[in-house]
């Protein structure tokens, strides 16, 4: 069969070829999973209710759609897909689902049986079935039936509590990001284990919590408390993070020691140099007000271009804050055509990934198939025999990483826990930058060994290291991608350029290798040689500004965009990877960090385009229909509550629950009403919460059916009965810093799965005896002058 014909790139087929999809999904998680499938080249059937699916009249500035329209959020994650409206009773519900080599599902265990969906039964009768559950908690666990929102999953998670000025409230995260993680995680699963089928083996349930994805998103803190011996994080700002210019406000992220004294230079400060602690970002917030009084005259007299402009001169990722009125017009989005035309008429960002020799599918309307008709479902597969046993889905992939940091790391930390052998490539003149960004330990020899992100992201993998400034070192990284099936790298565009490793001579050297890069700003175009972390993204792309209270600067997330960019390129990895396989033509793909998060912000310039508004910060109050917010409680601990009341009935157990007080009229029962009296709302809420414990006044709650949790730090989620009990964390003994807890994917192990992690992250250069003798048959003699040499190496060069 032959792959769908894209958009926009003459008759370049999409990756993926003739896979059969059906999505039942009533929440945004779903509908991206399912539109990053659409992308690929999927066939993607979505099964909706007679009254269709809640995002149809949706819109995040509350603007009224018009009769006959959809909202446009709809219509960007929907476009290109079958709307089907049939009941989970019929013959025909039951054939979409038989006949579909991917389902997803958005619901937890008794919503997917009012659905009709009973993953063991479905496995029984298509053992080569994949099948995707996304729910609030998972399918197991104390919580696996409780009501959640994306909202009270974040406050769950850690990661509200760490954000905020201890004066005010902890700050989420605006913009439904943590749907958007659960959506690509639920994508790149779905793709892995349809690898595994399409190789002769077994289906899946992939059963997927929404809180363990958005957990996902911090970066691992009680890992931290561990390592570096400290007590846990408490919340803070960066400092400094968003200022004020002269026309607007500056976005800047500071990750290095290094970045600081240039950063010092830059606002002509030679003082900062002399005080130590500022050299890291857990230094700076003590001195915040000193840093702010001794820069902000400076700001003030320069306009955001001249900062930006000054910024670039010194390597600092420095950026313009970004609106839904601003970002389409951005000299990047322009220039490199990133908006293009939806059906319904707005603009939306293309997918965050270019392949060279692949296209993504053309963008067409969300089109209605004959739901009446039984003849209109996919007939279900033959298959020669029973499917051979499991196993990992990545089993036999082989992968080089060069990538450093986070977000690379994270894209390659799912691999190899999906099974595929990760070879990750440092040098000791240049160790991964993430070992000992944000602080380190000055009490033992070895510290570059205990960095909490690195932990967090380089379990399953093994660490050679290579000099490639050397001749020595690229000869054996040619080797090593001769015999890979994929290459990831995360540098600046120049670097692979300067040490000649370009995807051209890659592909030369292996044609059906998949060339992955990650720039911040893609490989041409007026911004390649920016630098740029994940806060610089969210900075530009909107997420900053729809982050934070209204009468303040905006906050940036704090970086969890990285590990967003991370799940992005390993989908997209795969799907180049079986276009690889099916065709035998590996290729480079392209994936700029910035286009990663301007998917998953979208609704900012759409809105702005179809209904003329920009979202703004609204605190913690959130966008939409739901009404929301933080609340203190009692006692002297800076304790707090995530509320959303989402419907009429969560509203009425609430107001029960509150003694039925005599405020709560009957105009307050439609969510019109509470929506018009929001700050009234909060008010007497605030009044009440104030005079509650924390952890009882959640479960009470949350026995009530709202959805509700407390704000926690970070570091404490290893204290999360769900997430214990669901084995969210691993537990391995790493060489030099002992036992710890480590993050795995967040889905339930795989059936006869007895473990995600294998293996603890590596030491610097652990293996490179292993994988260089065995792998590149070097003999013991050119091993020793290697070393002495310093192409490899065990310990960073200077130490």
């Amino acid at each position: 069969m032959n792959s769908r014909v894209s958009h926009g790139a003459g008759r370049r087929p999409t990756p993926l070829d003739d896979l059969r999809v059906v999505e039942i999904s009533d929440r945004l998680a779903g509908s991206y999973c399912g539109k990053l499938l659409v992308d690929v080249g999927a066939h993607v059937r979505k099964i909706e209710p007679p009254q269709g699916d809640p995002l149809l009249r949706y819109s995040a500035t509350c603007s009224p759609v018009p009769d006959g329209s959809v909202g446009p959020l709809y219509s960007y994650l929907n476009a290109g897909k079958s709307i089907v409206s049939v009941s989970p009773d019929s013959d025909h519900y039951r054939g979409e689902l038989s006949g579909a080599d991917i389902v997803i599902v958005t619901a937890g265990p008794t919503e997917a049986a009012a659905l009709g969906i009973d993953p063991q039964r479905l496995l029984q009768q298509s053992p080569r079935s994949v099948l995707v559950t996304i729910s609030n908690f998972g399918f197991s666990g104390p919580f696996a039936d409780r009501a959640a929102t994306e909202f009270t999953l974040q406050a769950w998670s850690g990661c509200t509590g760490f954000r905020g000025d201890p004066a005010g409230p902890p700050i989420s995260i605006g913009g439904d990001l943590g749907e958007y993680m659960g959506g690509v995680y639920a994508a790149f699963a779905a793709l892995a284990v349809h690898r595994r089928v399409a190789r002769g083996g077994t289906g899946e349930h992939l059963d997927l919590s929404m809180l363990e994805a958005i957990t996902a998103m911090q970066s691992s803190e009680w890992l931290h408390s561990q390592l570096l011996q400290v007590p846990p994080v408490r919340r803070t700002l960066e400092v400094p993070s968003i200022i004020a210019a002269k026309d607007g406000y500056v976005g800047i992220t500071m990750v290095t020691g290094q970045q600081w004294l240039d950063f010092a230079a830059m606002v002509e400060r030679p003082d900062f140099e002399e005080i130590p602690q500022l050299r890291f970002q857990i230094g700076r917030w003590e001195y915040r007000d000193f840093i702010y009084d001794s820069i902000g005259p400076w700001f003030a007299e320069r306009t955001v271009a001249e900062v930006v402009e000054l910024g670039q001169l010194f390597r600092l990722p420095i950026a313009p804050l970004g609106n839904g009125a601003t970002v389409r017009d951005m000299d990047y989005m322009t220039q490199r055509g990133v908006y293009v035309q939806n059906p319904a008429g707005f603009h939306q960002p293309r997918p965050p990934w270019l392949m060279s020799r692949c296209a993504p599918a053309m963008l067409a309307e969300a089109a209605a198939v004959g739901a009446q008709h039984d003849e209109t479902f996919w007939q279900e597969r033959k298959y020669d025999g029973a499917p051979a046993s499991g196993g990992l889905p990545l089993q036999g992939v082989r992968i080089v990483d060069l990538t450093a940091f986070w977000a690379g790391p994270a894209a390659t930390h799912l691999l190899a826990a999906f099974g595929a052998d990760v070879v990750k490539v440092e040098s000791i003149q240049r160790p991964d930058g993430i070992r000992y960004s944000g602080g380190m330990r000055t009490d033992v020899d070895d510290w570059w060994e205990y960095g909490w992100v690195f932990h967090a992201m380089n379990t399953n993998k093994r660490s050679i290291t290579l000099d490639l400034g050397s001749d020595a070192g690229r000869e054996l990284f040619r080797a090593l991608a001769a015999q890979a099936d994929v290459v990831i790298e995360n540098f600046s565009p120049r670097v692979m350029d300067h040490f000649g490793l370009t995807a051209d001579v890659l592909l030369q050297i292996n044609p059906q290798l998949v060339v992955a890069r990650m720039p911040a700003f893609g490989l041409d175009g007026p911004w390649r040689d920016r630098v740029g972390f994940a806060p610089t993204m969210e900075q530009i792309a909107g997420l900053a500004w729809v982050t934070g209270l209204p009468e303040t600067p905006p906050v940036t997330p704090r970086g969890a965009c990285d590990p967003l960019a991370g799940v992005h390129a390993a989908f997209a990895v795969l799907a180049a990877l079986q276009f690889a396989e099916r065709t035998g033509s590996g290729q480079q793909i392209e994936l700029p960090m910035v286009e990663t998060v301007l998917n998953t912000t979208a609704i900012q310039p759409i809105e702005h385009e179809v209904f003329g508004k920009t979202l703004a910060r609204r605190g913690n109050r959130g966008h939409g229909g739901a009404i929301q917010n933080l609340y203190r409680c009692s006692g002297d601990d800076d304790e707090w509550i995530a509320l959303s009341v989402c419907d009429d009935g969560q509203w009425a157990a609430l107001v029960e629950l509150l003694g039925t007080p005599p405020w709560a009229d009957a105009e307050l029962a439609t969510g019109a009403g509470r929506r018009a009296r929001c700050d009234e709302l909060d008010e007497r809420l605030r009044d009440w919460f104030a005079g509650q414990p924390r952890d009882a006044t959640v479960d009470l709650l949350a026995a009530a059916g709202i959805p509700v949790a407390p704000v926690v730090s970070p570091s404490l989620v290893t204290q999360n009965p769900q997430l214990l009990q669901r084995g969210f964390f691993e537990s391995l003994d790493h060489p030099r810093t002992g036992p710890g807890l480590y993050p795995t994917p967040p889905f339930a192990l795989l059936a006869g799965q007895h473990s995600w992690l294998l293996r603890p992250p590596p030491t610097l250069g652990e293996h490179n005896e292993e994988v260089l003798r065995d792998q590149c048959g070097l003999t013991r003699a050119q091993f020793d002058h290697l070393a002495a040499a310093e192409v490899i190496g065990t310990r960073p060069v200077g130490v």
